[in-house]
């Protein structure tokens, strides 16, 4: 269900400043703007924190805070930052502010509203997310050479099922394709000798925030 305020503000669980810790963007210094609230319950998530509560910000307000970190990316992260609607006018006030915006989505909501400017990190949800029956496939028709596919993988049925889409959906020739193993419960080792047999075309990624801070809320 949508968290909305007619008044433009979003419900934000925090605004941080840290190294980006995955995708195309990993090491970069980047602001993080967590918006509250997500419609769902992956079983590996990390930041059930930001399900529930949160303040409310005018999006001027969030804009204004973001420049106090003088960095040129940022990311919108949640929960599920689509879970709001006004999250896409938030998306385009930040470009038009000169900063590089990537979004962090599910790819369970529409992504076709989103900015062309924003690189979309979408999220396909492998099945032992608990999640993948939400995978809104007309996602990927939006989707171009500026965004990424992103699959979280627990285990082997994981990535054997990863490797049946992108090779049934041809997703390599569409972006760009990243393999992240589940912190804690896939090798990382195991994934990327996986990857090397198959010669798959993908990005094997871990989760540079983990190795740096730990569990450590926030990161």
């Amino acid at each position: 269900m949508s968290e909305t305020d007619p008044s433009g503000r979003l419900r934000v669980t925090e605004i941080f400043h840290s190294l980006q810790g995955e995708a195309r963007d990993a090491g970069r210094p980047t602001v993080f703007v967590r918006l509250t609230g997500c419609p769902l319950r992956c079983v590996w998530c990390d930041t059930e924190y930001a399900f529930q509560g949160g303040q409310w910000h005018a999006i001027d307000a969030i804009v204004e805070e973001v420049a106090r970190y003088k960095t040129k990316h940022v990311c919108v992260t949640g929960g599920e930052p689509l879970a709001q609607k006004r999250c896409i006018d938030l998306l385009a006030r930040l470009c038009d502010a000169g900063y590089t915006v990537s979004l962090e989505t599910s790819g369970a909501l529409d992504v076709s509203d989103v900015d062309a400017r924003v690189s979309r990190v979408m999220d396909l949800k492998a099945p032992g997310s608990g999640e993948s029956a939400r995978n809104l496939w007309s996602n990927l028709d939006a989707l171009t050479a500026h965004d990424q596919i992103k699959f979280v993988l627990a285990d082997r049925a994981d990535y054997d099922w990863a490797c049946g889409v992108l090779r049934e959906r041809e997703l390599a020739q569409r972006c760009e394709i990243l393999f992240s193993p589940v912190w804690s419960k896939l090798a990382p080792r195991d994934l990327a000798q996986w990857i090397l047999a198959d010669r798959l075309p993908v990005r094997m990624q871990v989760q540079l925030h983990k190795i740096l801070w730990g569990e450590e809320k926030g990161r």
